[in-house]
């Protein structure tokens, strides 16, 4: 089963349980099968908090099956959305007008009934996900860096449903692979045949070996999946493997030409979301400024020069979260000194990001994008990392693919290239579809984990 059939069969699963929870609500309210107008006058407001709840599933990423099966207190935080849901359909029904039933004997019982049909079900699907699903039976020619990344990350997430059969390689050290070696080429055809292979994920180029070149093609009737490393390096990861990136990988999968229409309707929704989040905040920001100047002196916005698209410079405009006596303005750390008491609340809640939608306006910058950065900085790291520039090749944003893939990344160096990897896939694979995930996800980043 491939990741969006387990995500489809999954949502389907809530979708089953939220309406037989419905019935079985009713069933136990009024002892009675329910009629067909008993039904009618419940099932469209219920359906209306069924939308709104797959929304916050979503974005709670109980959908993500990779980073939920592998996230410690797994019940606890089912428990904790189910919580914010049952909250949501309270609020639904008592604050939305129109709304004929006001069920509130009903809506007590169909949150137990749920909740515990909702756990069996999630239970059960992990079990037979883990145990009894079909797996994808996968075998790597070569070996490398990427190549040991993407075993480890295959044998700790059960939920991607891929079973690793063997390795080939002829110098690979066997006492750090958990896994089958091939050390000769002629047992390849034998053990594909025998693994039942699906996919064979290529680390090594066919075209410097001919002898591998010839077997591979005579493997064409086995009706085998033949994928490139990098490729299947980001569709694990979510990440490109930068340290295997070279020019000819940006010519061949950054068609620019292609992201025209979407970014001439990117900069439409960014206007628009801008509008609606400046008229909706804006009458807050006399009440920040007097409580930043108020705890510390120096100005209400902390203005810093960026730079933007095609390493363009700009001011990146925020409320002030630091103190400005001695402050040298390098990088944060954790329980950074220099945060006021306010700032770290700001920094929490995102509010100190606000006034970048005036960025966002004057076109510096997109919701959604790679976080912009300082001028010098740049000009080291460029120094030291290969194609840290190409990041540039879009707006940055105020959050971005890197920001939510659940990592926290420092300035070092091997952090700013993990960083990178997550930007430059951002860049390449851009489309509304990743915005819209970008910007939900950040709403759940915000309100579970904070920010620094």
């Amino acid at each position: 089963m491939n990741a969006k059939l387990k995500k489809v069969t999954l949502l389907s699963g809530d979708v089953v349980i939220f309406y037989l929870s419905l019935y079985f609500t009713l069933l136990v309210r009024y002892l009675k099968l329910p009629d067909e107008r008993l039904w009618n006058d419940h099932i469209i407001p219920f359906s209306m908090i069924m939308l709104g709840w797959a929304i916050l599933f979503y974005i709670a990423n109980l959908y993500d099956l990779k980073s939920t099966l592998n996230r410690p207190g797994l019940m606890q935080l089912q428990g904790k959305i189910l919580f914010i849901a049952g909250v949501i359909a309270i609020a639904f029904f008592y604050l939305t007008p129109g709304i004929l039933i006001a069920p509130k004997r009903n809506l007590f019982i169909f949150l137990i009934i749920f909740s515990i049909l909702f756990f069996a079900w999630r239970q059960l699907y992990y079990w037979l996900l883990k145990s009894y699903l079909p797996k994808t039976s996968i075998g790597i020619i070569g070996y490398n860096g990427q190549v040991a990344e993407l075993i480890t990350e295959i044998e700790s997430s059960p939920s991607l449903g891929i079973r690793l059969a063997f390795l080939m390689d002829t110098e690979v050290i066997a006492e750090n692979i958990r896994i089958p070696i091939i050390r000769t080429i002629d047992k390849l055809k034998e053990a594909i045949s025998e693994n039942k292979i699906n996919t064979l994920v290529l680390a090594t180029n066919p075209h410097s070996s001919p002898e591998l070149r010839s077997l591979l093609f005579d493997c064409l009737p086995m009706k085998i999946n033949f994928v490139g490393l990098l490729k299947f390096y980001e569709t694990i990861t979510g990440k490109v493997a930068v340290e295997a990136v070279n020019q000819m990988w940006f010519l061949e999968n950054l068609n620019e030409g292609d992201k025209y229409y979407f970014d001439k309707l990117k900069r439409i929704y960014d206007i628009i979301l801008s509008i609606i989040i400046l008229l909706a905040t804006i009458i807050f920001w006399p009440v920040i400024a007097f409580i930043i100047k108020r705890e510390s002196s120096g100005p209400v916005f902390f203005c810093q020069v960026r730079l933007g698209k095609n390493g363009i410079p700009f001011s990146m405009i925020k409320f002030r979260t630091m103190t400005e006596n001695g402050n040298t303005y390098s990088p944060t750390e954790m329980g950074d000194a220099r945060i006021t008491k306010t700032g770290a609340f700001m920094r929490k809640t995102r509010i100190d990001e606000i006034p970048q939608i005036l960025n966002i306006l004057r076109g510096d910058m997109s919701f959604v994008g790679p976080r912009p950065e300082r001028p010098e900085l740049v000009e080291n790291l460029e120094k030291n990392i290969p194609f840290y520039r190409e990041r540039m090749l879009v707006k940055p944003g105020i959050t971005g693919w890197d920001q939510v893939s659940g990592e926290y990344h420092s300035p070092s160096h091997e952090d700013t290239l993990k960083k990178l990897q997550y930007d430059l896939f951002y860049v390449k694979n851009r489309s509304i579809y990743l915005d819209i995930v970008i910007l939900l996800k950040t709403v759940m980043t915000v309100v579970s984990r904070g920010g620094r």
